[in-house]
């Protein structure tokens, strides 16, 4: 009896602080998104005004860093890190930091994404919590339900991402102990953002086209290139974060050359069209809009080049921009709805350039509408296939059937 009292208090316990975090979180995620599309209308009103000064605005990141602590400069590192038990604690320090030069990274130009933020912030409440309930082995539990709000939050896609919190730690293994606490936590965040006034994107897609053998080589296709794309983005992003480092090992000149050439580069190629999210990419892609053959591919480079000199913010938004805006091309080469080949494009790229598979394909659903989820099982095990366990995050560890 008395053991069963104790259960019933733990998990009452474990429901008030998820509950907590979600709300917190959301409320965070509310801030930082919130002055995110400010500052981003702001800066497409007065880009070519505020592109040069995109390496001075990188040198205030680097400042931003030493002040605070040199060890927020890591990121998603650390989350990887109190993941894997390989560090104890996170420095609630990480999230003003986080925002702050994320949002000078949009505000001045810089080709990032968001989630960045919104998975940091989550995952440092989260272990912040557990570190407050002194309860031993819980600190991944705790980590996972804040990574899972801080995304929730932002995206407003609870279930996507609760799966994506869940399996991007480790692929091929997840913890589903933590998976009711992890939801409720999401759920709640993206009710809070919601609620706040934060805007979701969802982009129906009712024109499916009908299964046949050609449909069916056709999404196999279109698979195995998402999952090309997927992975030479990963792939280049470490390449050039390397070379990055070795050719300029001082992170003040490394940000400021680089940040110069980027800015350059961002100003000549269509006034700034590959600045900030890719955001307009997306919505061109499906609303039948101007999607240039270079699009993917520029959003691509510029977004390297940003993240390699070491501005802050994501890549995952850019990887829907990129995955849409390819998806659109796709679409007219191949004979299909285009928004119906960027809906598939904007989930599969996402999956192959993340590692991860349940995240990606709930994303799909919640965005665009479970009739795409027969079309989308195809493409996107089609490209996390084809990955070679090539993902954007580092710190991922894979555990396959034989480990």
């Amino acid at each position: 009896m008395l053991t069963q009292m104790n259960e019933v208090k733990n998990i009452l316990s474990k429901l008030f602080w998820t509950s907590l975090i979600g709300g917190m979180i959301g409320t965070i995620d509310f801030i930082f998104g919130q002055g995110l599309l400010y500052l981003s209308s702001f800066r497409e009103q007065h880009i070519l005004w505020l592109l040069p000064w995109l390496p001075l605005a990188g040198l205030v990141i680097i400042w931003l860093g030493k002040t605070f602590s040199q060890e927020v400069t890591k990121g998603m590192g650390l989350i990887f890190e109190v993941g894997h038990r390989e560090r104890k604690s996170i420095s609630l320090l990480l999230i003003p930091f986080s925002i702050v030069s994320t949002w000078l990274t949009h505000l001045f130009g810089g080709s990032a994404g968001r989630e960045g933020v919104a998975v940091q912030l989550g995952g440092t409440i989260g272990q912040f919590v557990s570190r407050i309930r002194q309860k031993e082995g819980e600190t991944s539990y705790w980590l996972v339900i804040g990574m899972a709000a801080g995304f929730a939050g932002l995206f407003q896609t609870p279930i996507a991402a609760t799966f994506f919190a869940l399996e991007v730690l480790y692929v091929g293994k997840l913890i589903y102990e933590v998976l009711p606490y992890a939801l409720l936590a999401s759920f709640i965040s993206a009710k809070v953002t919601h609620f706040l006034g934060l805007e979701k994107f969802v982009a129906p897609i009712h024109s499916l086209p009908k299964w046949n053998s050609s449909l069916f080589l056709k999404l196999c296709l279109a698979g195995l290139l998402f999952g090309i794309i997927g992975w030479l983005f990963s792939n280049l992003l470490l390449k050039a974060k390397q070379w990055a480092k070795v050719t300029f090992p001082n992170p003040t000149k490394r940000i400021l050359i680089m940040g110069a050439g980027t800015a350059l580069l961002l100003a000549s190629l269509y006034y700034g069209r590959y600045s900030g999210l890719g955001t307009h990419l997306i919505s061109e892609s499906f609303n039948h809009g101007t999607i240039y053959s270079t699009d993917w591919l520029l959003k691509l480079l510029l977004t390297i080049l940003t993240l390699a000199a070491g501005f802050q913010g994501g890549e995952v938004t850019p990887l829907f921009s990129i995955g849409a805006s390819f998806g659109f091309l796709l679409g007219t080469w191949l004979g299909l709805p285009t928004p119906f080949l960027a809906a598939l494009g904007y989930s599969s790229v996402f999956a192959a350039a993340t590692n991860t598979y349940l995240g990606p394909l709930f994303i799909g659903v919640e965005v665009f509408g479970p009739g795409i989820l027969p079309y989308l099982l195809l493409t996107l095990t089609v490209s996390f296939a084809i990955n070679k366990n090539q993902s954007i995050y580092t710190g991922q560890k894979i555990n396959t059937f034989y480990s």
